[in-house]
């Protein structure tokens, strides 16, 4: 009977210990400017609040600000897609179509890694934000994207069709929007007539909140995105503005290994911020100058800030979005090439940003799939 109750003890020790072992999910998002990485900040802070550890993965700027973001998580360098924008945006597409051996190559590099990670147990679950490569079939694979639709012009229904073929291949695609056909930020990017793929659609997702706070700032310049269109719309707008009469602060996008401050006329210029402090600051602001791209509608639309968006260049989903924002009334916008100060004064004929939905993202359904392995 002693020698029963020993075994049993150890038994339910081992159980116990079994069912306290945290599961290990791979997070990795694409280094494209820095919003696949700011997007996946709050899944990563909601993973580690259901109990389950987090491996960053992502190259450049974008793996940088998530290990100062997280500094206690392990990361881990992924081989790089190297993508830049030419000059002359209307080159872009096919840049990215003679790139396209470059970026089978990554992909391949990436599937290797991954399947490094699970064969030693160390993960048992992906989330990728749009590596085509980061999945495997031994372990739960999600892949996010606002683009079941890729919209390149005259060959938007071949990216389109290439895209949701890469997005087939993982468990499930999880689409940061309203599922509601009307009332959605993407529009008809993150929304088809037919499917034929799992979707979960979840909500207007960002790493911000909203806080009434006093305005010290009259325009926020939030710059991101790669080269060397990112420096082309800085010098821009330094020259715009420098003589504006108004309090401006730019954040230049360029995550380096420390925050660095200066001067410019009656600009102040931050290299960038965390999260926290970004917050703080879109929140102090009265206006926001920025790219449209979808992160960043996504964090102003929680904020409900008013806004002035300028689409990167040859950046056909960029243009899509601030060209729906503009004939909607929300955001008013213009071309890179033709800004200038006093469109500015159009921002408050504009209805601006506001919440879609008072219903928060609910990660338990979403990470219900990591919990059946």
């Amino acid at each position: 009977m002693v020698k029963l109750r020993k075994y049993t003890a150890v038994a339910i020790i081992a159980t116990f210990v079994f069912m306290l072992k945290k599961k290990t999910i791979l997070v990795a998002p694409l280094h494209w400017g820095l919003g696949h990485a700011t997007r996946c900040i709050p899944i990563i802070r909601a993973l580690l609040e259901h109990n389950f550890n987090v491996l960053l993965a992502s190259d450049g700027g974008a793996l940088l600000l998530l290990q100062k973001e997280f500094p206690e998580l392990e990361s881990i360098e992924l081989p790089s897609y190297n993508i830049t924008y030419p000059k002359k945006g209307s080159h872009f597409k096919w840049k990215i179509l003679l790139k396209l051996p470059q970026i089978k190559k990554t992909m391949n590099a990436e599937k290797s890694i991954v399947k490094q990670l699970v064969d030693t147990g160390k993960i048992q679950g992906i989330i990728s934000d749009n590596r085509f490569g980061v999945r495997n079939k031994e372990v739960p694979s999600v892949f996010i994207t606002h683009q079941l639709n890729v919209l390149t012009g005259s060959t938007t229904a071949i990216t389109s069709k290439m895209h949701q073929k890469i997005i087939k291949k993982f468990d499930v695609c999880w689409v940061p929007d309203i599922e509601d056909l009307v009332m959605n930020l993407s529009g008809k990017l993150g929304h088809l007539n037919q499917v034929n793929f799992p979707i979960k659609y979840m909500g207007v997702l960002s790493r911000m909140q909203k806080e009434e706070l006093p305005k010290s700032i009259d325009i926020l310049v939030l710059l991101s995105g790669p080269e060397p269109q990112r420096t082309i719309l800085e010098e821009k707008l330094k020259q715009s503005l420098k003589n504006s009469g108004k309090k401006v602060l730019m954040v230049r996008g360029i995550v380096e290994a420390k925050q660095q401050w200066q001067n410019f006329e009656n600009i102040k210029m931050v290299n960038y911020m965390k999260s926290e402090e970004l917050e703080e600051t879109i929140n102090q602001s009265e206006i926001v100058i920025s790219r449209s791209g979808y992160t960043t509608i996504m964090d102003l639309t929680v904020l409900e800030k008013k806004a002035f968006f300028i689409p990167t260049p040859g950046q056909y989903e960029q243009e899509y979005l601030a060209t729906r924002l503009k004939d909607l009334g929300i955001v008013p916008s213009c071309k890179q090439k033709k800004f200038k100060l006093k469109k500015l004064e159009k921002v408050s004929v504009y209805k601006g940003l506001k919440t879609l939905s008072q219903k928060s993202v609910d990660f338990s359904e979403l990470f219900a799939l990591f919990e059946g392995e």
